[in-house]
């Protein structure tokens, strides 16, 4: 295991920073982040060196810039104190069950309930919408069926289509609690039209069918 610690310039007074990492290996974003930010990293070198980022743009605290980030990356920022932090894998978080909620179905039925809802929302917007572009991806649900992390293992081939993709999983509620049993994290490969096995939305209703 190799430990990369990146030291950066002496910290900043805690306020919103103007940042513009693009999309790129997600070791080289933090190196940048690091040295805008003030904060030092302290990353496994085989964590980060296999993975994206999507990059962040725009005016942040530095925890906000950071969660931004990581998404999609798979990983989560766990503080040693304000200005450091480490990277882990992330992990589905214990949430309770709202008052009155039904059981979650079997880990196959849960499956088609997870599919159903994945299709709706990819259906919403033309940028998602299935059928013109193959995708890869990883989500970790919690208990309460909501989908609390996302990570994009191969890319659509268009930035913004993978960031509307990994944006619109953000806090995706699934409509039964998830089943105990369940394995995370759910796979997910959306394949273009030439596969013969694409999902359909279906016109004016915003759903897919078979």
């Amino acid at each position: 295991m190799v430990w990369l610690c990146l030291l950066a310039a002496p910290v900043r007074a805690v306020g919103l920073v103007e940042l513009d990492i693009a999309p790129q290996a997600l070791t080289t974003a933090l190196e940048q982040f690091s040295r805008a930010t003030g904060m030092a990293v302290l990353v496994d070198h085989g964590l980060s060196s296999r993975r994206q980022t999507l990059g962040v743009q725009g005016r942040f605290t530095p925890s906000e810039a950071l969660n931004v980030l990581l998404r999609g990356t798979g990983l989560a920022a766990h503080y040693a104190r304000a200005d450091a932090f480490t990277l882990q894998p992330v992990r589905v978080r214990e949430v309770a069950l709202p008052p009155g909620a039904a059981p979650g179905l079997s880990e196959g039925n849960y499956a088609a309930a997870i599919q159903a809802v994945i299709q709706r929302n990819l259906c919403a917007s033309p940028l998602t919408r299935p059928g013109s572009f193959r995708a890869l991806l990883q989500v970790w649900i919690g208990r309460d069926g909501v989908v609390q992390h996302t990570r994009l293992v191969a890319s659509t081939g268009n930035l913004m289509r993978d960031k509307a993709l990994v944006n619109s999983m953000q806090n995706l509620r699934i409509d039964r609690p998830a089943p105990t049993s369940l394995r995370q994290p759910v796979t997910l490969l959306l394949l273009p039209d030439s596969s013969g096995k694409r999902m359909e939305c279906t016109a004016g209703e915003g759903v897919f069918g078979q």
